[in-house]
This record gives structure tokens, C-alpha cells and sequence, in this order.
């Protein structure tokens, strides 16, 4: 191939300026966006080879409509912006990015735990707030205070960030059960496998770490909620649509949990009337979990890593 005319839809969340597109540039003619409306995604993409996307979404429309496009991108790890079939029919590879984020997120799980059993910002907003200064005591506190040590910590999944979170979790003394479709054959000391309904059931903190399909679409229901402690917290750094939201709110406002930590919603950004930014003891924050510098940078390597392998002749990580 001569040299390629790649464009980038939407560029924006992996770099917002403190990356650089140029080893991307030094392999084709670039066309970088920061962000591209749906209704200008054929335009934009037409005439290209290459086409990088991260939730810019291809539908089978938009890959029938590209017949100069050879290959896709997705800045991601999940691809279902993608119509793999279509892709598929029309010989187009489609390479996604995975293993990037994996620390990041973990890391950000144990945040969003920390800040549910401790009550980081709001003891600190109290205290600037004048609480600390008229109060009587030498100490105060807003809410209970969790020690995590002796604490079950459930995860449902068991992927490269499960495991991560896992060992962190462990190294706060917690006794870890996973949920898992597929259960390893010599399980690691110290971890249970148990069923969905048990694990809802111990966890003191559930925490999800599982990839979204047709079959756990909203598996986090009214049903299973109530199987869960009322003293229990549930994490999701995955898949917004694995949680049934109007479900989740209603329980953290029955008080048949104690609380929730969302990095992600069904729709995103989310709409004003979603439960959640309104919901009774839940932290939301936006999708963030991923969003360190050092992941990016990785994310940003493993891209053009993908696009050079294609240029080569062998692509890499290809979904389709």
C-alpha cells in the first residue's frame, strides 16, 4: 500500500493534548478529530484506508459506505461501536486495544472502596466547611467507618483487572470470592469460586470486572440486590448497562444496600434524569477509571502498534 490516509474520529478523550499523534502521523497521510457527530462519520472516513475510532460509532451503513476502508481501529478495549459482522463480510480487520488500562482501573476500584467505607471527601468537605472548628470533640465523623481487614471483597469476573483488584484488595486483608463463567482448574490460594447468587449474597463489597454481553444485559436487578447485605457496597469500573440503574436506586434509597460506586452508566454522558446522579449514598464519577496518563500512553502505543502490524502485512489483536 502506498502511503495510507488514516483518520482518527475522535481523538479527544485519548489525547487531549498532553500525548502526540506523531508516530501515527509518520505512517500515513492524518487526519486527527477531536470529536465527530455521527452524521459526519462517512465523511469524514471517506477516501481512507485507515480508520481509528474510540465510540464514534461504525455501523454497518457507515462500513458499506466506505469502500476505500481497509482497516479499523478502535481506541478500546470493547469494540461494540463496530458492526464486526459487516467488517467481517467486507474483509476489513477490525483491532482493538487491550491490557492497557488494567492497572489504572484497579486502582480506581480500590479508590471508589476507600471513598465508600471511609468517607474521604465528605470528612474533608465537612471540616473546610466549619464542622471541625465548632465541634466539641476532639474527632467527629459523618457517616460509619468500614476497616476493610477481615471483609469479604466479591468479584464477578475474573479477567486481567479482576485479578489485579484482587491482590490489592488482599493486600488490605480481605478474603476474596469470584464469580466467574469459566472457574480455573488449580484455584489460586486464598480465593473462592462461588455462585452469582452466594457471592451477592457474603460480599461485603461486590465489585463487577466482567465484559457486557446479550446474557448479563442489566444482571444487576432488583432480585439480586436484595440478596445482598444491607451493609454491603457495590463497585461497577465495567459496563454501565451490567446494573439495571432504576433497580440500584431504588434499593440504595430502601437502604437494602449501604452504597454504590459507578465509573460508568447505560448511556454516556449520561442524561439529567438518570437515577444514579441523584441516587441516595452513590458516588458517580465519568468514566475516569481508564483515563490515567500512563494508560493512555500505553493505549496510545498498542494503536499504533496495530496500525504498523496491518501496514506489515500481519495484523494484531484482531476481534473480527
Amino acid at each position: 500500500m502506498d502511503k495510507p490516509r488514516i483518520v482518527v474520529l475522535d481523538g479527544y478523550t485519548l489525547n487531549p493534548g498532553d500525548l502526540s499523534w506523531d508516530a501515527l502521523r509518520e505512517l500515513g497521510d492524518c487526519e486527527i478529530h477531536d470529536r465527530t457527530p455521527p452524521e459526519r462519520v462517512i465523511e469524514r472516513a471517506a477516501g481512507k484506508e485507515i480508520v481509528l475510532t474510540n465510540k464514534s460509532l461504525l455501523p454497518r451503513e457507515a462500513i458499506t459506505a466506505l469502500p476505500a476502508m481497509k482497516y479499523i481501529g478502535v481506541l478500546a478495549t470493547g469494540y461494540n461501536v463496530v458492526d464486526i459482522a459487516a467488517a467481517r463480510e467486507r474483509g476489513v480487520p477490525v483491532a482493538n486495544a487491550a491490557g492497557y488500562s488494567t492497572e489504572s482501573v484497579a486502582q480506581m476500584t480500590l479508590a471508589l472502596m476507600l471513598e465508600l467505607t471511609q468517607n474521604v471527601g465528605l470528612h474533608s468537605a465537612a471540616a473546610r466547611a466549619g464542622k471541625w472548628t465548632d465541634c466539641p470533640d476532639f474527632c467527629f465523623w459523618e457517616k460509619p467507618l468500614y476497616e476493610l481487614a477481615g471483609q469479604t471483597f466479591g468479584a464477578i469476573g475474573y479477567g486481567k483487572i479482576a485479578k489485579s483488584t484482587i491482590k490489592l484488595a488482599q493486600a488490605f486483608g480481605m478474603d476474596v470470592i469470584v464469580h466467574t463463567r469459566t472457574v480455573p482448574d488449580a484455584p489460586p490460594p486464598g480465593i473462592r469460586f462461588v455462585s452469582l447468587e452466594d457471592l451477592l449474597r457474603e460480599s461485603d463489597v461486590v465489585s463487577l470486572h466482567c465484559p457486557l454481553t446479550d446474557k448479563n444485559l442489566r444482571f444487576i436487578n432488583a432480585p439480586g440486590l436484595a440478596l445482598m447485605k444491607p451493609t454491603a457496597f457495590l463497585i461497577n469500573t465495567s459496563r454501565g448497562p451490567l446494573i439495571n440503574e432504576q433497580a440500584l436506586a431504588d434499593a440504595l434509597s430502601a437502604g437494602t444496600i449501604a452504597g454504590a460506586a459507578v465509573d460508568v452508566l447505560s448511556v454516556e454522558p449520561p442524561t439529567p434524569d438518570n437515577p444514579l446522579l441523584s441516587a441516595k449514598n452513590c458516588i458517580v464519577t465519568p468514566h475516569v477509571a481508564w483515563a490515567t496518563r500512563a494508560s493512555r500512553s500505553r493505549l496510545m502505543d498498542i494503536a499504533v502498534d496495530n496500525v504498523r502490524a496491518f501496514l506489515a502485512g500481519d495484523p494484531v489483536n484482531v476481534v473480527n
